[in-house]
C-alpha cells in the first residue's frame, strides 16, 4: 500500500518539526510538505495533493478556517484535520462546518496524531471526546446574534455600555438589552463571566 501523504500547515516551525518527528518512523505515513499560513497551504495542496492535511486555526495572512473552505471548494474530497490549542466547541463547529474531517488539540499530538491521520484517511471523523461533549451540550438557542457578538467583543475590550453605544451608533438602552440577552444565552452571572465563557468556548478571541 502507498503511504498516507500528509501536509502540515502551521506558522510555528517548531510544531511542524515536532509533527515530522512523530511521523518519520512510521512507514505507512509520509510528510510530503509544510506551509506557514493558509495561502501557502492552498498552493501546496494544489502541487502535492496530500491525502490528509493538518491545518492550524490561527495563522497570519489567512487563517485555517478560510484555507479549509478554499481547499474544499476546489478539492471537495480533501481530508483536513484542524490543529488547535483551543478546546472551544464553537471553533470546533466552525471547523467542521468549513469541511474539516477532524479536530486535534496540539496538547495531545503525541498521543493522538497517528491514529487521527489513519482514521481520517479511511473516511472517519475524529473529534476529541471533551469537545464532542461540549458541542452536544450547547444548542442553537445559545447562538449569539451578530450585534450581540459585537457588543460582547466591546465588553471584552473593557468598554462600558455608554462607550459601546457610541461605537456601534445605537442607544445605551439597546446595549443594555443586548448585554442581558448575552448573559442569558451564555448562562453568565455578569459581564466578566460572559467574556470568560465566550473565550473558553471560542465564541470570541483576544488574538488579532
Amino acid at each position: 500500500m502507498n503511504p498516507i501523504k500528509v501536509l502540515t500547515v502551521d506558522d510555528h516551525p517548531i510544531l511542524r518539526e515536532g509533527i515530522a518527528a512523530i511521523i518519520e518512523n512510521h512507514a505507512d505515513i509520509v510528510l510530503v510538505g509544510e506551509a506557514g499560513n493558509g495561502r501557502e497551504a492552498i498552493e501546496c495542496f494544489r502541487k502535492l495533493h496530500p491525502d490528509v492535511t493538518l491545518m492550524d486555526l490561527v495563522m497570519p495572512e489567512m487563517n485555517g478556517i478560510d484555507a479549509t473552505v478554499a481547499i474544499r471548494k476546489e478539492f471537495p474530497n480533501a481530508r483536513i484535520v484542524v490543529l488547535t490549542t483551543y478546546k472551544g466547541d464553537v471553533q470546533a463547529a466552525q471547523a467542521l462546518d468549513a469541511g474539516a474531517c477532524g479536530y486535534l488539540l496540539k496538547s495531545t499530538l503525541r498521543k493522538d496524531l497517528l491514529d487521527t491521520i489513519r482514521s481520517v484517511h479511511v473516511g472517519r471523523r475524529r473529534i476529541p471526546p471533551e469537545i464532542a461533549m461540549a458541542m452536544a451540550e450547547h444548542h442553537s438557542s445559545d447562538t449569539l446574534s451578530e450585534r450581540e457578538l459585537e457588543v460582547l467583543e466591546q465588553i471584552a475590550a473593557g468598554n462600558a455600555n455608554k462607550n459601546i453605544a457610541e461605537h456601534l451608533s445605537i442607544a445605551e438602552d439597546t446595549v443594555k438589552g443586548h448585554v442581558k440577552a448575552i448573559l442569558a444565552k451564555l448562562g453568565a452571572n455578569d459581564r466578566t463571566h460572559a467574556v470568560t465563557i465566550a473565550l473558553k468556548r471560542g465564541i470570541i478571541s483576544l488574538e488579532e
